[in-house]
């Protein structure tokens, strides 16, 4: 387990996807259609050029320590439940800065100037990964 934690500290999002049963295959999908997804990652993609300036490149997934405490100030809520994640899964410093770039990302997705505490909720939902080594 421990000499996956270097590697899985790397990668921001990590989830698993269960087979789709055949009879879901066929059902009308009810979900976020693919135009409506495109454009709130176009949305997303031009607050963070704003955020970071349009010469400068940035995105969210490419903030330096230093961008993620000036963009990524959370609530005490929000802080809380990172705090709780933390101590629970025994993440480290790098997680705990991947985890804010997916919540910032989050928010962004959703319209939102701060992040809350869903946002970060969500962000530490994609760890999957780091549940199950240390549920293990």
């Amino acid at each position: 387990m421990s000499r996956l934690v270097p590697l899985l500290d790397r990668i921001d999002l990590h989830i698993e996807v269960p087979p789709v049963p055949f009879e879901d295959l066929s059902k009308p999908g009810d979900g976020t259609g693919s135009a409506s997804m495109r454009d709130q990652v176009y949305n997303a993609r031009e607050v963070q050029l704003k955020r970071f300036g349009k010469g400068a490149g940035k995105l969210n997934g490419r903030m330096t320590s230093r961008q993620i405490r000036t963009h990524c100030k959370l609530d005490a809520e929000g802080q809380a439940t990172l705090k709780e994640a933390m101590e629970a899964l025994g993440l480290s410093a790098r997680a705990h800065d991947r985890i804010l770039r997916v919540a910032r990302t989050v928010a962004d997705l959703a319209g939102s100037d701060n992040i809350t505490q869903d946002h970060v909720a969500e962000a530490i939902g994609y760890r999957a990964l780091d549940r199950k080594l240390w549920a293990s």
